[in-house]
């Protein structure tokens, strides 16, 4: 048996379509295997419409399409029903019905669901990127990342890389260390893209003696000695005047208020 041929009509990719359909076809045995499927994507004239509709004709094919702008669906429709020619609207009734029962018009924007998947990659992009370059373990990421935090130790550094990976920025950081001098690397990136996370001597102070205290260790390891604290943090403003950087003191701030300030700093300087 001859199958009929079905041409995919869709003003996106047509991926979405497309998939319906082999799921339909694949409930029919010798379907899947003997039917041709034909994607037109990218379809937006009437034009490219009627020359799909012509083929279809000839080879007595099925139309399927999801089309979201309304005027070229309902041309279809109507031509596809003055030419007796077998269509199946996709996505056009669920959209109505969603329309109805939400009480909320559609965008009618094309390749929106390609658009969230982007959106989705990228994130996961940014938080595997983060992950990677955390803590300065790879100075190779400095000059690849979108932000790079730079700061002493226990100033949020990798929460807010995290943080600002949901919001699909790449993050890298950086410790500041009297002992050790940064990488190179930090001082060759644009100086819009550093970030210095600042904090006070006695929150910080604080903070250390509460980490040591959750490992079970002593709190008046030098790591939480104030003059300590001040020593790494005079060390820690001579490298942000070196660098030039933006400064954001991060004292009194949750994870969530200091990385959307940073966000809207970044997305301020790309305008």
């Amino acid at each position: 048996m001859n199958y009929r041929m079905i041409y995919i009509v869709s003003d996106s990719v047509g991926e979405t379509a497309e998939l319906v359909v082999k799921a339909a076809a694949s409930q029919f045995n010798g379907i899947s295997s003997n039917t041709k499927l034909k994607r037109i994507p990218y379809v937006e004239d009437k034009g490219t419409i009627l020359e799909v509709l012509s083929l279809a004709k000839e080879d007595q094919a099925i139309v399927c399409f999801t089309l979201v702008v309304p005027e070229l669906r309902q041309f279809l429709i109507e031509e596809a029903i003055k030419q007796n020619i077998v269509y199946y609207d996709i996505i056009g009734p669920l959209v109505d019905i969603m329309e109805k029962t939400y009480g909320k018009t559609a965008k009618y924007e094309p390749g929106r669901v390609r658009k969230l998947d982007e959106e989705y990659f990228k994130k996961v992009e940014a938080i595997e990127f983060a992950v990677k370059y955390d803590d300065g373990r790879d100075p190779r990421g400095i000059l690849k990342a979108d932000i790079v935090l730079i700061g002493v130790s226990r100033t949020s550094k990798t929460p807010l890389s995290q943080y600002l990976a949901h919001k699909r920025f790449k993050v890298a950081n950086v410790p500041i260390v009297p002992e050790v001098e940064p990488p190179e690397e930090l001082y060759k990136v644009a100086a819009q893209k550093c970030i210095g996370l600042r904090i006070s001597p006695d929150k910080l102070n604080n903070i250390r003696r509460e980490r040591l205290k959750s490992l079970g260790l002593n709190d008046e390891a030098f790591y939480a000695n104030i003059n300590r604290i001040k020593e790494e943090l005079e060390y820690f403003d001579k490298i942000v005047d070196r660098l030039g950087c933006k400064v954001v003191d991060v004292s009194n701030k949750a994870v969530e208020e200091t990385a959307n300030i940073i966000a809207n700093f970044m997305n301020n300087q790309n305008r």
